[in-house]
């Protein structure tokens, strides 16, 4: 069996590692490839199997499902099937640094690319996340400070804020991986994580959707929170499959899937921890308060 160089360079480094008995790299060994200490050469071929795929879009989707929205489902997200106001608070003021950061790694993608495509996507999100159209449609940003204000934060306390430990090592290392590698390697660490609010999400196999669209209505979060949650649950439900198409498309073209799918699975470990940190925020702030 010929194992691709990129994967073979990744087995030698997870096995190099798990000879240190590096606490991290044993861990991520532990959940995606098996729990019993390996030989190099049964290590390429579990890694070999692990990354083989006739789909890289339907690659990231099945890992996604499996990391947030299976067995274990993500505790942001059961806590988001009926948020309290201190979840909602933490999600306003932490996510106003994970979309600062958004609008930079899209900038930072169509300006390692020509591909006209790309651009255009790009760009469509840049507007949508953090201008949206004056005086008739507001900014994702704009409709997120707002959810926050309804629940008693200030914008200045929002755009004062520092981000948590976990929030700025995630932010710092997109925009590292959107300026230091390939377009499409960036649209994999980023646009990948747009899948965590698909409305599609249980039809991709999710056991749960991302809140209980019952409350958009039913009176239990605020009406900015809900109109927040709402725009993107009201959205085409193909958004956030679109970036992955282009993904597929170009990662072929560039023969760096492999590359594509490292580069997801280390952004998927940034968002776990980030979503955890909204959680985190929710609680200092409730603490503030008392």
């Amino acid at each position: 069996m010929q194992i691709n160089d990129t994967i073979a360079r990744l087995s030698d480094h997870f096995y190099a590692m798990q000879l240190k008995n590096d606490s991290d790299h044993i861990m991520w060994l532990n959940r995606y490839i098996g729990k019993s200490k390996m030989g190099q050469d049964e290590l390429e071929l579990r890694f070999e199997k692990f990354f083989r795929t006739d789909s890289l879009k339907k690659w990231i989707i099945s890992r996604f499902v499996e990391k947030f929205y299976s067995e274990n489902v993500h505790r942001f997200i059961l806590e988001m099937q009926r948020p309290t106001p201190a979840v909602l608070k933490g999600y306003a003021s932490e996510h106003h640094h994970f979309l600062k950061q958004w609008v930079r790694s899209c900038a930072q993608i169509i300006s390692n690319t020509d591909e006209e495509d790309v651009q255009k996507f790009e760009i469509e999100n840049i507007i949508s996340e953090w201008y949206g159209i004056p005086g008739r449609l507001p900014s994702h940003h704009e409709l997120l400070i707002r959810m926050g204000e309804s629940y008693g934060l200030t914008k200045e306390e929002i755009y004062s804020s520092e981000p948590l430990p976990q929030t700025k090592k995630a932010v710092e290392m997109w925009d590292r991986i959107c300026r230091e590698s390939t377009f499409v390697e960036g649209m994999a660490a980023m646009h990948s994580l747009e899948l965590i609010a698909s409305r599609n999400i249980k039809s991709l196999g999710a056991k749960i959707g991302y809140f209980d669209p019952e409350i958009l209505h039913d009176g239990s979060i605020t009406e900015e929170a809900a109109a927040f949650l709402g725009e993107g649950y009201n959205a085409d439900v193909s958004h956030s499959e679109n970036a992955l198409d282009l993904m597929e498309k170009y990662s072929a073209k560039l023969r760096n899937v492999q590359d594509c799918q490292a580069v997801f699975l280390k952004s998927i470990e940034l968002f776990d921890d980030y979503l955890n940190a909204r959680l985190e925020r929710g609680v200092l702030l409730e603490n503030k308060q008392h």
